[in-house]
């Protein structure tokens, strides 16, 4: 006996299969995240590693502007669940704005470790630094994955394939976004107590 499915079973199964995909991805990362971090205390016991090393000043307000960027996505997800697709649009392009000035952020950051004679590779470089290097670049990698997929969903929102009843995109964009920002503020608070 074959059973079949009403359009709205088959859109809640699909969500909630695209959900249960994105979830192993980002449980995943953590994992690589939780490995390099783990490396990254392992190493602390190393000779060469800097006693006096400080965050960049780019990195306390990158780690606002994220934060910036978890609210307006979820405001975007909010406003499409009450069809209201100029705020949609709105909020959308905050979080693409606030999204690039958190990459700049991150640039201008490293170029401050630069300034404070800090380098990622040669004779001057260190374990501290080049293990921030290679955080704050995977993370800005992943990051990068968020921002073409924000481009895709407000490519979406145009074409007009968002409405109260049709949200997985940005949700799915939501979830992810905000896996992005707590990942920052995991790294931040990391980096910040055990630099």
């Amino acid at each position: 006996m074959e059973v079949t499915m009403t359009a709205e079973e088959h859109k809640m199964r699909t969500g909630r299969s695209y959900k249960l995909i994105l979830l192993f991805a980002m449980v995943s990362m953590t994992m690589m995240f939780a490995g390099l971090t783990s490396a990254f205390v392992v190493s602390k016991s190393r000779v060469d590693w800097l006693k006096d090393f400080q965050l960049p000043s780019a990195f306390y307000f990158s780690t606002l502007v994220i934060i910036g960027c978890s609210v307006t996505f979820h405001l975007a997800k909010k406003s499409i669940q009450k069809d209201n697709k100029s705020a949609t649009t709105t909020f959308l392009f905050a979080t693409l704005a606030l999204g690039i000035l958190f990459v700049i952020l991150q640039f201008v950051g490293f170029d401050q470790i630069v300034k404070a004679g800090h380098y990622f590779t040669g004779s001057e470089s260190s374990i501290t630094s080049t293990f921030l290097y290679v955080v704050a670049i995977v993370h800005l990698a992943h990051l990068a994955g968020g921002l073409i997929s924000l481009i895709i969903i407000i490519y979406n929102h145009f074409k007009q394939k968002y409405n109260s009843s049709q949200t997985l995109g940005i949700e799915l964009g939501a979830m992810y976004w905000h896996f992005l920002d707590f990942l920052w503020l995991y790294l931040f608070v990391f980096l910040y107590f055990f630099k």
